[in-house]
């Protein structure tokens, strides 16, 4: 697919969560992480797809040791939620091992993470906390609530720094609102 830059960027209605602001945070967490487990099996799980880019910067802040494993789960299909969780890839290592980290791209229904969370403390880790670069807890349906959000942003549908809308977008490295509408698109980028 071969797509215009001006409609690519014509998409974005305006950026709600400047790359400096990201990069500041992954920082204080990244230490924050690093200084609370200390001297223990660390393993991050990243969500696929849309977490590989934060999981990428976290990990790289992070100054201990730690494995990386991946799962994919997946709601949404364009910019709505499907109410169903599916999970296509999961994770290989033995979690009784570890103290888990889940590192998540957004918190938006809570349906995902809640059953990824379920699924994953019945296989015994000795820990498990959700870290996520965004909540958007004006659309949750479920109870459930990060250890850590970076950042709290209101009911907008947001693409860039690895979330996306039909694919498109994960590249940008910033988190902006989406614009179904290009009237409305008010940011140069």
């Amino acid at each position: 697919m071969v797509v215009n830059k001006n409609e690519f960027f014509g998409k974005i209605k305006k950026i709600l969560i400047p790359e400096d602001q990201i990069q500041e945070k992954i920082a204080e967490v990244g230490k924050q992480i690093s200084e609370e487990y200390e001297g223990k099996p660390l393993l991050l799980i990243s969500i696929l797809n849309g977490a590989f880019v934060f999981m990428a910067d976290i990990c790289r802040a992070i100054s201990i040791p730690c494995e990386i494993g991946f799962m994919a789960a997946k709601s949404y299909a364009g910019t709505q939620s499907t109410g169903e969780v599916k999970i296509s890839l999961d994770v290989t290592q033995d979690l009784s091992q570890y103290h888990v980290i889940i590192v998540e791209d957004i918190i938006d229904t809570g349906r995902t993470l809640s059953l990824v969370v379920e699924k994953l403390k019945e296989r015994n880790p000795l820990s498990l906390k959700v870290v996520t670069l965004l909540d958007k807890p004006e659309r949750r349906v479920v109870d459930f609530k990060a250890d850590i959000a970076l950042f709290t942003i209101p009911d907008h549908f947001v693409i860039g720094y690895g979330l996306d809308f039909d694919e498109a977008y994960r590249n940008l490295p910033y988190i902006a609102e989406y614009s179904e509408d290009t009237d409305e698109v008010s940011v140069d980028v």
